[in-house]
């Protein structure tokens, strides 16, 4: 059965109420009118995914022409550059309707966003490293389509995709004509239609999955939960001073990076209220352990003994548990350190305070957390290769055997 035959039976069981929200069992109960639309169909994301570029790319990896794409686009980095040549027409085509911000961007709000990027990358580095880089590995839809497609088989490289996209995300100029991450964006909207037609060849993936499809609309939107709503929440825990105008203007670069991916207007939430009621729907109850997202969990974890983060495993472990919660580390089977625990329970917030200007009392353990955070920035930063020079390649086939 093709996948475009899947979906049309899939989007039958939608109409009929079988449908599920994000795997959840739950029928989908968020309204469009909280989205930056302000309306729409109400049809279940779980049953949308991204039809245009899932024909262009199905073709393009079937007639073999997926390797002469990925060299003609190596020179597209900036987004101001013309699109390259050499690629196929239709794509092309298809190219010149998406490489652009949507008519709602606000180029205030984002230059904001970058500008808070920037202040507050001590915490962002942690929260989205240890955090939303760890959580991804409880959340069973992506953790088995990651194990599984080739990016799986190459965590190092996979980490580093990953980090290019955000590191695109938060710079400076990062949505203006010199900067990357419209292209950026782009580019992984290739990759991610790139799997939704090599996962379910996957007789691996297949076996484990409750999906016929991955990497559908309601599935980004998850992704999207784990990390720009989780960052938030984290910071308004930890006391970190987070103006209202920034939390819009952060916000607003996850809107635009939404709709650059192929997320649909009507479920890109228009508030934070709003995304904390989808998140609360679509990411809270689907958290949970399977063998592919704990292997996937130890290699990140693993990744961090190629630079000297000066601490302990130890003290790593009780970070993750830290910044997500024990039931996690549970799952993950992270081996306990009472005293890390104590140290960071007790030391991180006056980390923050002193860091903040909100205290003159310098934490004992000021330059261990300072060191820690000053090596895992270089480690994403870092990692043997440059941000601007990691390729992003739509994919030819799946993970190994």
């Amino acid at each position: 059965m093709s996948n475009l035959s899947r979906r049309r039976m899939l989007s039958l069981g939608a109409a009929l109420g079988l449908a599920s929200a994000a795997g959840t069992g739950t029928a989908w109960a968020w309204s469009p009118s909280g989205s930056v639309a302000g309306a729409g169909a109400g049809v279940d994301p779980e049953y949308v995914w991204d039809d245009e570029v899932d024909r262009l790319v199905a073709s393009l990896i079937d007639s073999g022409q997926v390797p002469a794409v990925n060299t003609a686009m190596e020179s597209w980095v900036n987004n101001g550059d013309p699109l390259p040549t050499g690629l196929p027409a239709d794509l092309t085509a298809y190219l010149r309707t998406v490489n652009k911000l949507p008519d709602w961007a606000d180029p205030v709000k984002l230059a904001r966003a970058a500008d808070f990027n920037r202040r507050k990358d001590t915490y962002l580095f942690v929260l989205y490293g240890l955090g939303s880089g760890i959580m991804s590995t409880v959340i069973p839809r992506e953790a088995r389509s990651v194990y599984w497609s080739a990016g799986g088989a190459d965590m190092q490289d996979r980490a580093a995709k990953t980090f290019t996209f955000g590191y695109d995300l938060a710079q400076l100029k990062g949505f203006e004509p010199s900067g990357q991450f419209v292209v950026t964006a782009n580019k992984t909207r290739l990759v991610h239609a790139g799997v939704r037609h090599l996962l379910p060849r996957s007789p691996q993936w297949r076996a484990v999955t409750d999906q016929e499809i991955p990497i559908s609309n309601a599935d980004i939107l998850v992704t999207f939960h784990s990390l720009g709503t989780f960052v938030r929440r984290k910071l308004l825990d930890w006391k970190v001073p987070f103006p209202a105008a920034d939390q819009e203007a952060f916000l607003h670069s996850w809107q635009v990076a939404l709709h650059l991916l192929g997320v649909r207007d009507e479920y890109i939430p228009a508030s934070w209220a709003e995304a904390e009621a989808q998140s609360g729907q679509v990411l809270t109850p689907i958290l949970t352990p399977t063998p592919e997202g704990k292997e996937l969990a130890e290699d990140l974890l693993g990744l961090t003994a190629q630079v000297d983060l000066g601490v302990t495993r130890g003290f790593l472990n009780e970070f993750v548990r830290y910044v997500l919660n024990d039931e996690v580390g549970d799952w993950l089977g992270l081996k306990r350190d009472y005293a890390s625990a104590t140290l960071i329970r007790t030391a991180w917030p006056a980390f923050i305070l002193f860091r903040e200007g909100l205290s003159p009392v310098v934490p004992g353990a000021f330059y261990l957390f300072d060191q820690f955070v000053r090596a895992l920035a270089m480690l994403f930063l870092n990692r043997g290769t440059s941000p601007t020079t990691t390729r992003i390649v739509i994919p030819t086939g799946n993970r190994p055997s």
